[in-house]
């Protein structure tokens, strides 16, 4: 059951991790989600992706599918 302290003051508390696309550059590198400042309620494992490997250079993450691309 939600606390209803957070239903009483929704705004008070960060969004989930909703993010779908997100560009990188190589000063990023290496790579990992969820990104830093993600709400750790909505979390999952850290896990680093080898986007330096993909030959789109483009990745998903396995956990959340959000989508990094390399710029």
């Amino acid at each position: 059951m939600p606390s209803p302290q957070t239903a009483k003051q929704p705004t008070h508390y960060p969004a989930a991790n909703t993010k779908a696309h997100i560009e990188i550059s190589a000063a990023d590198l290496p790579l990992y989600c969820p990104e830093p400042g993600s709400a750790l309620w909505a979390s999952h494992p850290r896990v680093y992706l080898p986007i330096h490997e993909a030959s789109d250079g483009q990745i998903r993450c396995p956990y959340c599918g959000t989508v990094y691309v390399l710029r």
